[in-house]
């Protein structure tokens, strides 16, 4: 089953709210960047936190980056999603081996660090992208997101993501939501929204349960009537292409590039995002060399 984003809002126009399942699209990332457990909470975590921001925007070729540096082993993570949810990142230190801190229970906050950023771009096709840094609270991402809300855009807003992984370190089940208070929610509002995330409990354990998305939403925001507003599928999508690290090597600029034919006389490009492979002879090399 593929994974889902679906979006809702209360009838009475006071809180909208995003849910995710990613359990494909973490694992996918797994396999890909060859993860140990704690990398794999973290940048699933993320992923799954850039995939909601994305899926709210509208404009079709806009995009949300999503950083954190936060200073613990792992280094900086890196999330960045199109405007349906697509999603695709890395780790900069993706074999870190981590303590539990409690019994299956992994330790991510302090794999990623608090002593640190979280930066978050959206890039929405002007002249300029918005950029919103705010410095880290926990390291466990989805109370870091939480934060960024209230303190970079001044929106209320309850977070959740988690990532269960099996004995295998394959990824069993993963998912999240957003939910976020709209101008005039008052106390009232406040209360029930606290109510319903605490009878869900932890996210994941929910999901390993056979909870969807939307049922994950009906279930945390029980005492809301809900308007389910789209329902998309969602995947880890890379969209790298030789055209694109043709580009990239043009963009280094004629002395570089001269001295990459000069000293290697070849080259391999890694992407960061897919490890896709790119390979240049030092007459594909020097072609380009011609364009700059």
């Amino acid at each position: 089953m593929s994974d889902q984003i679906v979006r809702a809002i209360t009838a009475d126009g006071l809180v909208k709210a995003s849910a995710i399942t990613g359990t494909v699209l973490v694992e996918r990332a797994r396999q890909i960047h060859h993860l140990l457990p704690v990398a794999t909470a973290a940048l699933g975590r993320a992923l799954m936190g850039a995939s909601m921001m994305g899926n709210q925007l509208k404009e079709e070729r806009g995009s949300v980056t999503l950083r954190i540096k936060g200073g613990g082993p792992l280094g900086t993570i890196t999330a960045v999603s199109d405007h349906l949810g697509n999603v695709r990142g890395y780790v900069q230190n993706p074999a870190v081996e981590f303590t539990e801190k409690a019994p299956g229970k992994l330790d991510v906050g302090a794999a990623v660090g608090d002593r640190g950023t979280l930066t978050i771009i959206r890039d929405m096709g002007l002249k300029e992208p918005y950029v919103g840094t705010v410095e880290l609270l926990s390291g466990e991402i989805a109370e870091d997101l939480a934060a960024y809300f209230v303190e970079s855009e001044q929106v209320p807003t309850a977070c959740a993501l988690g990532v269960l992984i099996g004995v295998d370190q394959s990824v069993t089940s993963a998912g999240g939501y957003l939910i976020q208070l709209l101008p005039g929610a008052g106390e009232e509002t406040i209360s029930a929204v606290e109510r319903g995330v605490a009878k869900v409990g932890s996210v994941s354990h929910a999901l390993e349960h056979g909870m969807s998305a939307r049922e994950l939403l009906t279930h945390v925001l029980e005492e809301f009537q809900l308007e389910f507003l789209e329902e998309q599928p969602v995947e880890y999508r890379c969209y790298c292409s030789r055209e694109r690290v043709e580009t990239a090597l043009v963009s280094m600029g004629r002395k570089e590039l001269e001295a990459l034919i000069c000293e290697q006389g070849s080259a391999e490009i890694t992407c960061q995002f897919c490890d896709k492979v790119y390979h240049f002879t030092r007459e594909e090399l020097s072609a380009l060399l011609a364009r700059v």
